[in-house]
């Protein structure tokens, strides 16, 4: 939407912006909550470890540490019987294919035992909070409310649906104020070592959520790129700066270009690894004037923080100071993991403010969320914003009022890409050096930081048969 408003000169209306903002932080808070508790807890916290907790000692525990709506001595029993149900079964459920037991787990069982009853409970909320996305976008995932121009959802902006969104935004922040930031700083302060491990050294972000029509001056999360981990100097991104190497990648090979040039023209032979052949992937390498990028919360948090940002920055003092770590611990995987708590409570924050801009604007008798347009018959356009994942752009050229090329570049595909002509590593491939691996049969650590960065693939990387159009399922057994 936005590279196509971009090229046609549009400018949406000023609630449509709040929607677009409302819907984009609910997604926030949404996500964040399942990677911490669901794709990445337990890469630190052992369930199987869990069963040896005393339940009193547990309760005790959650009282000092957070201010769950549940618990006491009865309810850690029931979590822990639970457990004991699917061990006894032999069938863990949500928590097979783990290596419990490993000597990478350092909290102590009752520790454990608080980290998966809060698993359980962010189950629940995170079926709440996608609700958000169904309110004023009318799924989850993928919001059909979206289009060009701003939003469809003007019969949708009733006092009910506008009161039932905040009640649920005020529940899910509850829960991160309450469970999920203590949960994260209770659990990081067992695991201070990886303050040293799993870093990178070169950020982007693109910044998102505009509050005026100006951007990026007015993005709630700022737009910038840091360079050898330079906090002292956050550049403005030029998106002109982008290009994409193919030199490791299973495509033709030609010299980096801008996604408006982009190309995506798989090898004709047999695609597969061949040792010292130099090509090792379906991902392309995303570069930023050259450079690679981790992209991400982490990235996102660092350029907020170096700007000195209102909310951020007292926020990342405060983890800091928490745990007794130097500002340079925020340049690994325990820093990622930290800075996704971090912009959910910020941004759960803003979303509460945005819904009361949009009540003040109804109340004022603004209900435009539509501006029309005409398709110009050539046009260029870019459309920048950071998902969850982290920086997204969209490339668009318009030729004969038709699309003449199309190229977006995805966060999975900065932080996963293969090595350039240069030999420069991604950011995953970077991040991995040096990590210690107890046991090279059970690579708990390298799990660690590879999930720091919620890698998605399929965001990446999408194979069909380019004759029949047919998507592939590939079963790996």
């Amino acid at each position: 939407m936005r590279a196509v408003e971009s090229a046609a000169g549009v400018q949406i209306p000023a609630v449509a912006r709040l929607i677009r903002n409302l819907l984009h932080g609910a997604q926030y808070q949404h996500d964040h909550l399942v990677h911490f508790y669901h794709l990445h807890a337990l890469d630190w916290v052992d369930i199987v470890s869990a069963l040896k907790a005393d339940p009193q000692k547990t309760a005790a525990l959650a009282d000092n540490v957070s201010n769950a709506k549940v618990g006491g001595v009865s309810y850690y029993k029931q979590v822990q019987q639970r457990l004991q149900t699917f061990v006894d079964s032999g069938q863990l459920g949500p928590f097979s294919n783990a290596y419990w037991g490993h000597s990478a787990y350092v909290l102590p069982p009752e520790a454990n035992l608080m980290a998966c009853a809060h698993y359980i409970e962010a189950l629940r909320l995170q079926a709440r909070t996608a609700r958000m996305h169904a309110i004023f976008g009318g799924k989850n995932p993928h919001p059909q409310s979206l289009v060009v121009g701003g939003v469809t959802s003007v019969a949708d902006l009733t006092p009910d649906r506008i009161a039932e969104f905040l009640y649920i935004t005020k529940e899910t922040q509850e829960f991160i104020k309450n469970v999920y930031i203590p949960d994260l700083l209770a659990v990081a302060s067992f695991y201070k070592d990886w303050g040293a491990i799993g870093g990178t050294t070169n950020f982007l972000a693109y910044g998102d959520f505009p509050q005026s029509d100006k951007e990026p001056e007015s993005l709630f999360m700022p737009r910038g790129a840091i360079f050898k981990r330079n906090l002292g100097d956050v550049q403005m991104v030029d998106q002109k700066k982008v290009t994409e190497d193919v030199t490791r990648a299973w495509y033709e090979d030609g010299a980096a270009k801008h996604p408006w040039d982009g190309e995506t023209k798989p090898l004709k032979e047999d695609p597969q690894y061949r040792p010292g052949d130099g090509k090792y992937t379906w991902l392309k390498a995303p570069r930023y004037d050259g450079n690679s990028m981790e992209v991400g919360p982490l990235a996102r948090v660092l350029v907020a923080y170096a700007k000195g940002h209102e909310d951020i920055k007292p926020a990342v003092d405060d983890v800091l100071k928490t745990l007794g770590v130097p500002a340079p611990a925020l340049f690994s995987t325990l820093g990622r993991t930290a800075a996704r708590g971090i912009e959910s409570l910020a941004i759960g924050n803003a979303v509460e403010r945005w819904l009361n801009d949009l009540v003040v604007a109804l109340k004022g008798g603004d209900t435009q969320t539509y501006q029309s347009y005409e398709m110009p018959e050539s046009g260029m356009g870019f459309g920048l914003n950071d998902v969850p994942r982290g920086a997204l752009g969209h490339w668009i050229k318009i030729e004969d009022g038709k699309i003449g090329n199309y190229q977006y570049v995805v966060p999975s595909t900065w932080n996963l890409s293969g090595r350039d002509a240069k030999g420069q590593l991604s950011p995953v491939e970077e991040a991995l050096i040096g990590t210690p691996v107890a046991d090279p049969k059970q690579p708990l650590e390298i799990l660690r930081t590879v999930h720091s960065f919620d890698p998605c693939i399929a965001c990446a990387v999408h194979v069909i048969d380019p004759k029949s159009n047919e998507v592939y399922k590939i079963r790996v057994t």
